[in-house]
């Protein structure tokens, strides 16, 4: 990509270069966090609430990328930009009782927080054994 690609493209779509590796849905809706949500009955949910503008929610985010292992568990990511959704994020913190925090993971089971991190404390690993158990 070349210097004029970057600086002309949107904030959404730097962020969508961003997220690889992970299979991540996008969460861009309350009706969709309400499922995800009800949904989590059936199996592990993981929110990642994502700054794109902030350096720090952007290491974690690809540190959290690099260290991630396909494994056999059934487990569904989303990915929140949290700028282009703020009202999903707002939701978040009503629904599910968390402080908002950017960046944060979540991991939902059975409608329930299981773990719920912020900046340096996210780690893929400790999320994997979590929705592995």
């Amino acid at each position: 990509m070349g210097i004029f690609d970057k600086f002309f493209k949107s904030q959404r779509d730097i962020a969508k270069d961003e997220i690889t590796g992970i299979p991540w849905d996008s969460l861009e809706s309350v009706d969709q966090l309400d499922n995800v949500i009800r949904n989590s009955r059936l199996k592990p949910k993981v929110i990642f609430k994502h700054s794109t503008r902030c350096g720090i929610s952007r290491m974690v985010l690809k540190n959290f990328e690099n260290n991630y292992v396909k494994n056999d568990v059934d487990v569904s990511y989303y990915y929140l930009d949290l700028l282009q959704f703020r009202e999903v994020s707002n939701a978040i913190a009503q629904k599910l009782n968390v402080v908002h925090q950017s960046p944060q993971v979540i991991v939902l089971y059975q409608e329930e927080v299981l773990h719920n991190e912020s900046h340096h404390g996210i780690d893929i690993k400790k999320v994997q054994e979590i929705v592995a158990n």
